[in-house]
């Protein structure tokens, strides 16, 4: 059986029908990276097509300096990056047109009850690249150098970066929690008095 990097030099030495296993051999790791990012499955199935298009059409530039895979993923992470980044600016756009809030997709709600509000709600209060850091760590079980390949930083950058999110999380869970105690002895004081 061929290694996923044999089937890479055969597909760069023109050998294209060998691209069909690399897709097979990544494509549900790649949509689940991207529905975890994009927070949309709908979306995460369309970038998946993208970023495999691109993966074929730039495979001449990939050198075994790293893992393909490590490749794969910064190919992704660079992708879902950008739809994130336009997202943000179609939903400003939207908010100044609009000003009634919107019912949740059915997307949002699979999420809701798949993930949990707790940690959907984590995720989306950090960065795009900070989610991207725990996305990679914890949901698709990343080293760190493998981290550090995919998002072109140092390792031990890496390393820093994860930690400082590690506490800011923890600071926001622990925020949250707060909140809701609060909240529930608020409304155990108003239900008695």
């Amino acid at each position: 059986m061929e290694s996923i990097e044999e089937k890479v030099r055969l597909v760069q030495s023109g050998e294209i029908g060998h691209f069909r296993a690399i897709v097979e051999t990544y494509q549900k790791q790649i949509y689940a990276y991207c529905c975890r990012l994009l927070d949309s499955e709908h979306e995460a199935e369309d970038a998946l097509q993208e970023i495999m298009v691109k993966a074929y059409e730039n495979i001449d530039r990939y050198r075994p300096t790293f893992s393909f895979s490590s490749w794969l993923y910064k190919l992704a992470y660079h992708h879902c990056i950008t739809l994130l980044r336009r997202q943000k600016v179609r939903a400003r756009a939207y908010r100044l047109l609009r000003s009634t809030e919107a019912e949740k997709s059915a997307e949002e709600i699979v999420s809701d009850r798949v993930f949990g509000e707790p940690l959907r709600s984590a995720l989306l209060a950090v960065k795009p690249e900070e989610r991207n850091l725990l996305v990679l760590r914890v949901f698709e079980e990343r080293s760190f150098q493998e981290m550090a390949d995919i998002l072109d930083m140092r390792t031990d950058t890496v390393k820093k970066r994860y930690e400082r999110l590690r506490r800011k999380l923890g600071k926001l869970m622990k925020e949250r929690e707060e909140g809701e105690e609060c909240g529930r002895r608020a409304k155990s004081w108003t239900i008695r008095n």
